[in-house]
């Protein structure tokens, strides 16, 4: 692996964590559904189609791309979790 594949492949990394963190700022939403102050559905519906999108994309590759499949794998659980409460609470 040279430097520069190096210095991509530990961006990915970086990205990832970042779209994790990105992603788990949902929980306060879903704290907040549950306690009966819904918000709107549409973004955690957006989310969760747009990663499990990514989701496909990044495993279906030839060289799967696991920071990019993982960091949506947390988007979509959150935004699922989210829509669903929003509906039900």
């Amino acid at each position: 692996m040279t430097l520069n594949e190096t210095f991509v492949n530990r961006l990915g990394w970086f990205a990832s964590v970042m779209g994790i963190l990105m992603f788990s700022s949902y929980i306060d939403q879903i704290r907040l559904n549950l306690q009966g102050q819904t918000g709107s559905v549409v973004l955690p519906l957006a989310t969760t189609v747009n990663c499990f999108s990514w989701m496909a994309y990044s495993y279906l590759k030839r060289d799967r791309d696991w920071p990019l499949f993982y960091s949506n794998a947390v988007g979509a659980v959150c935004g699922a979790l989210t829509a669903m409460t929003a509906l039900v609470y």
